[in-house]
């Protein structure tokens, strides 16, 4: 089955700490980035709504969109720990060689590898670093995408990855 869209090398990850700076972020993205919309912990219909921008802003600007967490129509694809071959474009986040595994036997189009660096998203968190990423990766059967803490510079320090994911890199944020 052909893909809908190719997958992008550059996406934003959306979350909560946006606030109102998330269309204009969408709307200064590179043509043919991504956006993965989560927003997990926003109310249904504040959710809807916000989606429902996010989506009119990527399909002007040719940008691709998933949706992750409960499920919302109108995104090109999914991204999540049970995303599974569809329709559209299938992700999932990967922390672990057994993550990694379980998604290439799903089919997914793409894994996003996290977190390579320490991120304000998950403050604490133990970060890969460059040695343990670049382990967890070599082999890999579908696209790496690198997310935590990642930047256009730091990505081209990487090897073997198909595009990088951020948040804060992609424009101001309100303070934390």
């Amino acid at each position: 089955m052909r893909r809908r869209h190719p997958l992008p090398t550059r996406w934003l990850m959306t979350d909560e700490r946006l606030g109102e700076a998330l269309p204009a972020m969408v709307a200064k993205l590179p043509r043919g980035s991504g956006v993965v919309f989560r927003h997990y912990a926003t109310p249904e219909g504040e959710r809807r709504r916000k989606f429902t921008q996010v989506r009119r802003i990527a399909r002007a600007r040719g940008l691709v969109l998933l949706v992750a967490g409960p499920p919302l129509r109108g995104g090109d694809g999914v991204h999540g720990r049970k995303a599974c071959k569809t329709k559209g474009l299938a992700t999932r986040p990967v922390h672990s060689m057994r993550e990694r595994i379980a998604a290439e036997r799903a089919g997914v189009d793409g894994i996003f590898v996290s977190p390579v660096f320490p991120t304000r998203s998950h403050p604490g968190a133990r970060a890969l670093g460059r040695v343990r990423f670049q382990r967890l990766i070599v082999g890999a059967r579908v696209p790496v995408i690198a997310l935590g803490g990642m930047t256009a510079a730091r990505a081209r320090t990487l090897k073997g990855i198909a595009g990088w994911a951020a948040i804060d890199a992609w424009g101001s944020l309100p303070p934390a």
